[in-house]
């Protein structure tokens, strides 16, 4: 009975998570006529006339491509019947998602976060994300190089929630929006918890996905030895 409430918990975030990368990304792509050429009358270009060119330019078109493919890659990739009916592609996504963080989204991140318009506290945020999705990627894809999968598969899970880091600060922003909450401290407050929170509640739950999911595994096969084998770990909570 608590194995099958979890199995529907996990059900209903994945179609949360889904619904909101989505939605995010479509937002962004939306978006883009304000960016293709620059409309700084836009909301997220307001304000960013006087550094708009050179680096920071580049940094921005590199991220606002990169980001919406790699959100949407990370949904592939994430899931455990793709990666088994499919593992080539797998494979192949995989490669091409290394490519896309290491050299394109976190190093345009971590640039145009030196220009935060909040302030130090969310420039530190934003260039600590960039630097810890590189990291997770890079140790993801070492770790896949080595055949440690289950280790591969905790580093490209951290990954992508910190991939979803875009979409939790568009969701923080939506909420402060209809909660009538903004205030000087939002933004930055946002610029850290969009990642912290779900890294630390990935790192939190895990152990204990994975003990548990151990112990019903045992039972399941002392009971029935031809019986589908469990969910991994925590990965299962947004793989659809």
């Amino acid at each position: 009975m608590q194995r099958s409430r979890l199995v529907r918990l996990q059900r209903v975030l994945a179609i949360v998570t889904v619904v909101l990368i989505l939605k995010v990304t479509v937002s962004v792509m939306a978006g883009y006529r304000d960016y293709f050429p620059p409309n700084f009358d836009a909301e997220f270009l307001r304000g960013r006339q006087s550094y708009f060119h050179g680096i920071y330019a580049l940094a921005f078109y590199a991220h606002i491509v990169s980001g919406p493919i790699s959100l949407v890659l990370g949904l592939v990739l994430i899931s455990e019947s793709f990666r088994k009916r499919f593992p080539k592609w797998h494979r192949s996504f995989g490669k091409a998602q290394v490519v896309l963080v290491l050299f394109l989204l976190a190093p345009s991140g971590l640039w145009m976060a030196l220009y935060a318009q909040t302030g130090t506290v969310a420039a530190i945020g934003f260039s600590l994300l960039a630097i810890a999705t590189a990291t997770c990627v890079l140790f993801g894809w070492q770790t896949a190089v080595k055949r440690r999968f289950a280790e591969h598969r905790r580093w490209m899970t951290r990954c992508f929630l910190l991939l979803c880091a875009a979409v939790v600060v568009r969701l923080i922003g939506g909420l402060a929006s209809v909660f009538a909450l903004w205030d000087s401290w939002l933004y930055p407050a946002a610029a850290w918890a969009s990642w912290l929170v779900p890294l630390a509640a990935f790192e939190l739950i895990n152990p204990i996905d994975r003990r548990f999911s151990g112990t019903a595994a045992g039972r399941e096969r002392r009971c029935a030895p031809s019986s589908v084998p469990l969910p991994l770990s925590a990965i299962e909570i947004i793989a659809p």
